[in-house]
């Protein structure tokens, strides 16, 4: 048995674990134990990696706890020479607020649409999931954003990659998970679309909404091959991330020059710490916001 009931003298029941719930809960937290390391370990050597001299890291092997030889920023220094690195924050930025702000609007949309009872719902719906499991292809997908103007332009990043059926399908659960009675008495009130979308659906939904823009966000911060493929002519509208993977490819060959320079040899950890710091930090105040929308939807009237 793995809960053991108690009876009390007041005639109340408690339930506690028994002798199998204990190992069954020693085992799942010991795996989440072992997921959490593996998932900051890589994080922890690059931040670490980032602090040490280069030589002494170059020909050290294995993994490292702390900075080795003597601590210094040389590798920062390296990173921050140019303004390729801002020049890809704002970038991002640039795209990570106009696709999730534009990709929220189609999001809200389309999950109010496909979660209304009407004739074509089904084929709707049809069509969405279609676009998950097939795809035009890279090559076709090319010809269609120049035959539009969109290579070499920042709307080649903006708008193809702003949402995708899966964020349509979670916003159409959303939407799905209000009330039917609070539907009604708001159509009975002589509420139309655009109000029960807005006014009476989406402030119970925001969770999920919530969820959805985190998911944009991260999935815009860490995106390079949409720009790698469109961008390629065009440096100065380069994203972090595809910055990041420029300036490692060029600093590979830092060995063959007359006089090597170890330090360099810190650029590609330095990049991955900032890459990667302002994204973790923003992520702990969504938390509460991806348990509630992982469930929401979950328990019907």
């Amino acid at each position: 048995m793995n809960k053991v009931k108690t009876k009390y003298a007041n005639g109340g029941m408690v339930e506690k674990n028994g002798v199998g719930g204990w190992i069954a809960d020693i085992l799942i937290y010991a795996f989440l134990v072992l997921m959490m390391f593996i998932c900051i370990i890589p994080l922890w050597y690059s931040l670490v990696a980032s602090f040490s001299d280069g030589f002494t890291l170059y020909n050290t092997d294995g993994m490292i706890w702390l900075p080795v030889g003597k601590w210094n920023l040389k590798g920062y220094a390296h990173v921050f020479a140019t303004d390729q690195v801002f020049l890809g924050y704002g970038n991002t930025l640039l795209y990570v607020v106009s696709a999730t702000l534009l990709g929220f609007v189609l999001n809200v949309l389309a999950g109010y649409v496909l979660s209304r009872d009407t004739r074509y719902r089904g084929i709707m719906i049809m069509i969405v999931m279609f676009t998950m499991m097939f795809g035009g292809g890279l090559i076709p997908t090319y010809i269609v954003m120049k035959a539009l103007g969109f290579v070499n332009n920042p709307l080649a990043i903006i708008i193809p990659t702003c949402t995708n059926a899966y964020f349509m399908i979670l916003m159409m659960n959303a939407y799905l998970s209000v009330p039917q009675s609070t539907v009604e008495a708001a159509q009975l009130d002589g509420a139309g679309h655009f109000r029960l979308m807005f006014q009476i659906c989406l402030p119970q939904c925001m969770s999920i909404a919530t969820v959805v823009l985190l998911y944009s966000v991260v999935f815009q911060w860490n995106s390079w091959f949409q720009a790698y493929v469109y961008l390629s002519s065009a440096k100065e509208w380069w994203p972090l991330q595809l910055v990041v993977n420029n300036m490692i490819a060029e600093n590979t060959n830092f060995m063959q020059s007359g006089n090597i320079d170890y330090s360099r040899y810190l650029i590609q950890y330095g990049l991955v710490v900032v890459a990667t710091i302002p994204i973790l930090c923003a992520f702990p105040f969504f938390q509460k916001y991806i348990e509630k929308g992982a469930v929401l939807g979950g328990v019907k009237e």
